[in-house]
């Protein structure tokens, strides 16, 4: 695939059609600017200012904003949060809208039809194909991302992590967790112990 997309950049750049200073700029911007890190940051703030999480669940696109992050495919947004009894996973069944600025780029399963169907159809089974096991207590609910609402899940903040810089939690929020497809990683997995 990789070697596909270089022929074809290369032969787009030859033919005029592309300038490979543009890009350039667009990788940049999806690397630095537009990515997972910023939901990352989004739940690292919820998850050490209750005010702000009060604000994210409230307005979620204005709270967003507030740090910084807005812009195409990032309008009405909606917060929701996981808890010991229910746990949020977002799916678009119709194509595969998704929070670019705050999660960047959509994985590859993400928009393909296998997970659109079965997220609705079988959530617990689409986590296990992930590697989570939630408790049997726990209620799943799917939501449907579509053009007019997309969704960012907060995870449950990880035990061990009171203390936590926003700089260490972010660490410890993945895209898969936004999603719901994932949980956030362990204390011990991802962040040092908090100086004290």
């Amino acid at each position: 695939m990789d070697l596909r997309v270089r022929a074809l950049e290369t032969l787009l750049v030859e033919k005029g059609y592309v300038d490979p200073a543009a890009i350039d700029r667009l990788i940049e911007t999806y690397e630095t600017h537009v990515g997972p890190h910023n939901g990352a940051r989004v739940v690292a703030r919820a998850w050490s200012d209750s005010a702000f999480r009060d604000w994210l669940a409230s307005d979620a696109t204005a709270a967003i904003a507030s740090l910084g992050y807005s812009g195409r495919q990032g309008e009405h947004m909606v917060a929701v949060f996981n808890s010991a009894q229910e746990h949020h996973m977002v799916v678009c069944t119709l194509c595969s809208c998704y929070p670019w600025p705050v999660l960047g780029l959509p994985p590859a399963w993400y928009k393909s039809a296998p997970y659109r169907s079965r997220a609705v159809a079988a959530p617990r089974a689409v986590l296990a194909d992930f590697g989570v096991t939630l408790p049997e207590g726990t209620q799943v609910r799917v939501w449907d991302s579509t053009a007019e609402v997309r969704y960012l899940v907060v995870p449950l903040r990880p035990s061990g992590s009171d203390g936590f810089s926003e700089d260490q939690l972010a660490a410890l929020v993945t895209r898969d967790s936004m999603i719901g497809t994932g949980l956030a990683l362990p204390v011990t997995a991802a962040a040092p112990a908090a100086s004290p």
